[in-house]
């Protein structure tokens, strides 16, 4: 609070009295996110990634990853963010109780020695979004710096990373950047950090000893993207050393029926829910698997002609029939995938005790 020193407070008993005076007041999204809540998380903090737990005939295949869902929302706008159709609370929204959530971890790693997690914060809200009132991920950097058989990501849009340049993280964090072209990021990605603001802050990590992270997540198909995502390759490449990297990730555009409506009606002047979607049997809609195919194959052909041989390689979330022609291999167990991707951020000794 002393950090938000002349904004409004007003103290109240309960999240429920908010969610009775949303439901009555029906608050916009936009408006919703001039309001942070600050409380007391009563569940867990520490979970499987939602994707990595669907099994059956429908499953994508996922990489074992876990989340600590330490806050939900964020100020940014990006027209197809998933939030939007997600979240039932209009509100930013900050969970308190630090020490309740590393008491959490503690135990859960403590649990289990012998196996090697990844974990991020970026699944509910924007891992850096409001470090500088938090100081949350300041917090995390340092436990995990601790830890032997556990990586810590933070993914963000924003270039806020001051915070963690002075800290002794160890290794054990991955300081990561949701990446776009400019065409994407200029017309679908408001409030957010530009690209090069995104590398430059990704210079800085490295230069303080960070592995990195970049997920080209989502993929979109717009006439000159084959021009500007090998770009957007290169500038990578040319910014940040390749043994640097950690990962990447790649995943094409998806939305649900009900996201779409909410792009179209919050968002009348984008043109990704005018995209050629096909339903998937997840419920998705997605571009056919002929031109994800091509653009997963176009973007690995570049990254892999620059990376180093440890650097991770996935697709997030995608259909396992996709996932064999553009790796041209059998899709690997989950954990399986888990263990390769973090390969290169794995400490020696973890690896000899496992």
């Amino acid at each position: 609070m002393e950090r938000l020193s002349g904004v409004p407070v007003q103290i109240i008993d309960s999240v429920e009295q908010l969610r009775g005076e949303a439901r009555i007041q029906t608050p916009t999204i936009s408006v919703g996110k001039r309001t942070l809540v600050l409380t007391r998380h009563q569940g867990s903090f520490f979970k499987y990634c939602p994707g990595s737990r669907t099994k059956g005939e429908n499953a994508n295949i996922c990489c074992n990853y876990f989340v600590i869902n330490f806050a939900s929302n964020c100020h940014m706008e990006c027209s197809y963010c998933y939030l939007q159709a997600y979240l039932n609370f209009p509100y930013m929204v900050v969970h308190a109780n630090v020490e309740d959530l590393t008491e959490e971890l503690e135990s859960a790693l403590a649990a289990s020695p012998g196996s090697f997690f990844r974990i991020g914060t970026g699944e509910l809200a924007d891992s850096l979004a409001l470090d500088a009132v938090t100081g949350y991920a300041q917090r995390l950097v340092e436990f995990f710096a601790a830890k032997n058989n556990a990586v810590l990501e933070l993914k963000t849009k924003t270039d806020y990373v001051e915070g963690l340049l002075g800290l002794e993280h160890n290794g054990r964090t991955v300081v990561a950047w949701s990446m776009n072209t400019r065409y994407v990021q200029e017309q679908e990605e408001h409030k957010t950090a530009s690209i090069e603001a995104r590398l430059r802050a990704a210079r800085k990590c490295a230069d303080a000893g960070y592995k990195l992270g970049f997920h080209f997540d989502p993929l979109v198909h717009y006439p000159d993207w084959e021009i500007d995502y090998r770009l957007l390759v290169g500038e990578i490449f040319e910014t940040v050393p390749a043994e640097a990297i950690a990962w990447f990730s790649i995943g094409a555009l998806r939305m649900t029926s009900g996201l779409r409506d909410t792009m179209r009606s919050r968002f009348p002047g984008s043109f990704l829910p005018l995209g050629e979607l096909v339903p998937c049997p997840d419920g998705k809609l997605r571009y056919a698997k002929s031109i994800r195919t091509r653009m997963y194959l176009r973007v690995l052909e570049w990254i892999r002609a620059r990376a180093s041989a440890s650097t991770g390689l996935y697709a997030c979330m995608e259909r396992p029939e996709v996932w064999s022609r553009v790796f041209e291999a059998s899709p690997p167990a989950d954990s399986e995938i888990g263990e390769l991707v973090t390969a290169g951020v794995q400490p020696n000794s973890f690896r000899s005790q496992s």
